[in-house]
């Protein structure tokens, strides 16, 4: 089948480098610039983006709707340290901080970028891709952040803070915007006081556009957008010392995406024109192909979360409470041309459900003096399933039937193979053999124990020490149903040995068996180390090592194998199947460290943050398409050095410069 490539474009960050520059002119003013002073709590309290020691970029509210950044996706254009690749799909999409990231195409695989919205932990990438609503700022943490966010922090985290309540007054906005492609999006927000001490908020918004790739075999068009989101707060102040806030969200995705490129016209690709079908050869950037149908994704999510905060006299109890229902339908046409190589009703079609429940629990220190403390807890709980399919098109057993007689010098076909084995005429590789019922589960338990000591050793001098537990139990299961009939045929040590290319969809081995119980239990304890010091009242540098940790992932895909270890005891237990293949159920934990060298300065009009940095992934989680499946292992070790400058600049009152570079 031909080679292809993700069309989406990258404009904000490089494999090597990458650079994010803005300009903001709200009104000029008269005089002198002041810088704002910008309050983060990417350490879970709150302080100011300068004292933080952390490589943090921050964007605020203002910023994002200036610069038209509607969903996750579109920071990188603002945070170069960031980088978004969608693939062939909604949904199939990675985050990547500093070079790592990975968790899309697999729902076994969480993201080692995580991303939290409202302190809520969004475990899965479509969950996220909602366009923002009303916000406060958004916080980007590069590298590992396990020690306080614990789960699956192991390269980052996208930190997602909306706009509380008002209890001052009433104010709302509405705003429309048309754009080419025939774009339209609304956007509203209402908010306000119901009582002295209880507030609402509302907020919604429809993004409308249509796609700009031509599928030219239909005539119609894929890279559209149509999503929506509705969300609704209520805020209650019941004292000076206690707050609750009560969040629910609602967010729809239904688009035809994502429209693909062909870098490399294979051999096969003549053989798909010689059905009379038809692909736009090495065209990376035509922005056009042929495809049979069009690719369908449509993702659903809701949450319901409550947040409550008390503060004591010495410290600050807060408890985030959150379930999340994530549905996610895709469907594509696999093999990317207008030959009927699939069927329409079941190409590769996957259908997700993943019901999450997260607690957390933590103690916040709120007295003044050289010692600040923070410890907490976290329980993550999962349930997944999956379901699917794959089916032969009607043109592949003559697509098949090229590649036999061409493999054999022209001395063998199908029907000469199926008379050969006893296979009944016509039966190898016909329409809606494959697998027409693929199920999977995933259950997922998590604890995380955290705490976090700031100490100042001296009055320019404070010390950072920070440690995290986490236990991960997980239970997986498959159950797949092959009717391949090709794909048993024994052609090993046989003249046909060069026919065993074509067996790419062998029977698959079930689990849990009497083996292979689809049990991990992995547990790790991360620990952040920093030093902080003050050079001048304006000047300070940060220096430190933190280390991150993820579980391991399971691969819910028809490419999960038994591990060779096990094919011995699976023989002997009767259970092997025909043309089995050793591989991976799962890939084992990820282990990230990370040496970082920083600088903050901040005068009245200009502001300058460098950090130097060292990473590496021990068992990064590799996830690598095959045609049909999805490798998934532990790569060994994944590493980066880097440099990252921010710098912002006042030079008077309402025009605001911003420049931010990665080095990578």
């Amino acid at each position: 089948m031909p080679a292809r490539n993700n069309l989406k474009a990258i404009p904000a960050a490089l494999a090597a480098a990458g650079f994010a520059a803005s300009v903001s002119l709200p009104a000029l003013g008269q005089g002198a610039g002041m810088l704002e002073e910008v309050i983060v709590t990417a350490a879970k309290r709150q302080q100011t983006l300068q004292e933080i020691p952390i490589a943090v970029s921050v964007v605020s509210a203002e910023i994002i709707e200036q610069s038209q950044v509607l969903d996750i996706k579109d920071l990188q254009t603002l945070v170069p340290s960031l980088r978004v690749t969608q693939l062939q799909g909604s949904a199939q999409t990675n985050f990547i901080i500093r070079g790592f990231g990975n968790g899309a195409n697999n729902p076994g695989i969480e993201p080692s970028v995580g991303v939290f919205v409202d302190g809520v932990y969004r475990s899965r990438v479509g969950s996220a891709l909602a366009d923002l609503p009303k916000l406060e700022r958004v916080e980007v943490l590069r590298g590992p952040q396990s020690t306080l966010f614990g789960k699956n922090a192991s390269a980052g985290v996208i930190n997602v803070v909306t706009a509380k309540p008002d209890l001052a007054g009433y104010s709302g906005s509405v705003s429309a915007t048309l754009g080419n492609y025939n774009q339209k999006i609304v956007k509203g927000n209402f908010t306000g006081p119901i009582s002295d001490n209880v507030a609402f908020s509302v907020s919604g918004s429809m993004n409308q556009r249509d796609g700009y790739y031509d599928n030219l075999e239909l005539e119609t068009e894929q890279n559209e957008i149509n999503r929506w989101n509705l969300r609704g707060q209520l805020l209650w102040n019941p004292s000076d010392r206690m707050e609750v806030r009560l969040i629910a969200d609602s967010d729809g995705i239904d688009e035809q995406c994502c429209g693909v490129a062909n870098i490399v016209n294979g051999p096969t690709g003549a053989v798909v024109q010689a059905l009379g079908g038809n692909l736009v050869p090495e065209a990376p950037f035509a922005y056009e192909g042929f495809y049979d149908f069009d690719p369908q994704n449509r993702i659903d999510t809701q949450g319901l979360s409550m947040q409550i905060d008390y503060d004591f006299d010495s410290f600050t109890l807060t408890s985030i409470t959150a379930m999340r229902k994530l549905e996610q339908f895709d469907l594509g046409d696999v093999d990317y041309t207008s030959a009927r190589l699939v069927t329409p009703d079941a190409a590769n079609q996957r259908d997700t459900e993943i019901d999450t429940f997260t607690q957390e629990l933590r103690l916040t220190s709120a007295t003044d003096g050289p010692l600040q403390w923070m410890v907490g807890a976290f329980y993550f709980t999962e349930e997944l399933t999956t379901e699917g399919s794959f089916g032969y098109g009607d043109q592949f057993r003559s697509y098949a039937d090229f590649l036999t007689q061409a493999g054999t010098g022209g001395a063998l076909n199908l029907a000469i193979i199926e008379a050969i084995y006893g296979v009944p005429a016509g039966l190898s590789f016909a329409e809606g053999q494959g697998f027409p019922s693929e199920s999977y589960a995933l259950d997922d338990d998590t604890l995380s124990l955290f705490a976090q000591v700031d100490f100042d050793l001296t009055e320019a001098m404070t010390l950072t020490v920070g440690a995290n537990y986490t236990e991960s139990d997980k239970q997986a299961s498959a159950n797949l149903v092959s009717t391949d009939v090709f794909a048993t045929l024994p052609f090993g040590g046989t003249p046909f040995a060069g026919l065993q290319g074509l067996q790419f969809l062998p029977p698959y081995l079930n689990y849990p068996n009497s083996v292979e119980d689809g049990k991990s239990n992995d547990d790790d304890i991360t620990y952040t180390v920093r030093l902080a010091y003050d050079l001048t009242q304006n000047i300070n540098v940060y220096g430190g090592v933190s280390t991150g940790f993820k579980a391991s992932s399971w691969n819910m895909s028809r490419d999960a194998r038994p591990l060779a270890s096990d094919l011995a005891a699976l023989g002997a237990a009767g259970l092997l199947v025909p043309n089995i293949t050793a591989g991976t159920r799962f890939a084992g934990p990820e282990e990230s460290t990370v040496f970082e060298l920083g600088l903050k300065a901040e005068f009245d009009t200009v502001s300058v943050n460098v950090a130097v940095f060292n990473q590496e992934i021990e068992g990064f989680q590799s996830n690598i398409f095959n045609g049909v499946g999805f490798n998934l292992a532990n790569a060994g070790k994944q590493s980066t050095d880097g440099m990252e400058l921010d710098v912002t600049w006042v030079p008077i009152d309402g025009l605001r410069v911003g420049f931010a570079a990665t080095w990578l």
